[in-house]
């Protein structure tokens, strides 16, 4: 048995002052920080075996914070040949060192238009219904922005490809990522329907565990 554990990066500046983030590079707020060293200390006693990121600085932080804790230093690995010939990739991890691997398919969802705008002031712009259609519903964009169906199928393929086989091979597997994208995440491995996924709300620095048995997914509540 092992484990996968997702968590959502702490609260950021723009969670704080309640503004679309999306692919925005917004960094943690400072209660952020404290959820990510709360959810560092939840962590503490469980073998992490490697990581998987987003491209956004305040999932990165979070990983950081929660890895520190276990004295741990993160390797990025690139997917990037010429970047990874020249950067620090050795055969074999030392015992305080664990690898990263960060891709945009884990970054948040894309708010298009959105982005940077203070949900209640969007609200009196483009109507309450109409804001909370953009945010809730499965497969509706908000203006030149991302649906969660759409994050999901940019989500999914890439945990297929790289983060399901870490997991038959044994391995403890922690994700740092984004409310939407960890959603996509769930959505997958607990069969979610379309529906029911709107939902579903994930906590800032709150770690969900699962247990990989005989290839299947076993909530640890």
């Amino acid at each position: 048995m092992n484990y996968l554990i997702l968590v959502r990066h702490g609260q950021s500046r723009w969670n704080l002052e309640n503004r679309f983030a999306g692919w925005v590079d917004v960094p943690l707020s400072e209660k952020g920080i404290r959820e990510a060293m709360d959810c560092a200390d939840e962590l503490a006693n469980i073998r992490l075996d490697l990581a998987f990121t987003s491209k956004l600085s305040r999932a990165q932080e979070t990983l950081f914070l929660i890895l520190a804790k276990q004295k741990k230093t993160g390797i990025f690995l690139h997917e990037s040949k010429k970047r990874d010939e020249w950067s620090y990739h050795p055969s074999r991890f030392e015992d305080t060192e664990i690898p990263i691997y960060s891709s945009d398919t884990l970054n948040e969802r894309f708010y298009g238009k959105l982005q940077g705008q203070n949900k209640q002031e969007a609200m009196e712009v483009y109507g309450e219904e109409q804001v909370f259609i953009w945010r809730r519903s499965y497969d509706v964009q908000p203006p030149e922005g991302e649906s969660l169906k759409d994050t999901y199928e940019r989500t999914i393929p890439y945990f297929k490809k790289s983060i399901l086989p870490q997991l038959e091979n044994g391995k403890n597997v922690i994700i740092s990522a984004h409310g939407n994208s960890l959603r996509s995440v769930v959505k997958y491995i607990e069969n979610i329907s379309d529906e029911d996924i709107t939902k579903l709300e994930i906590a800032t620095g709150k770690p969900l565990y699962y247990q990989f048995v005989k290839g299947e997914f076993i909530k640890d509540e």
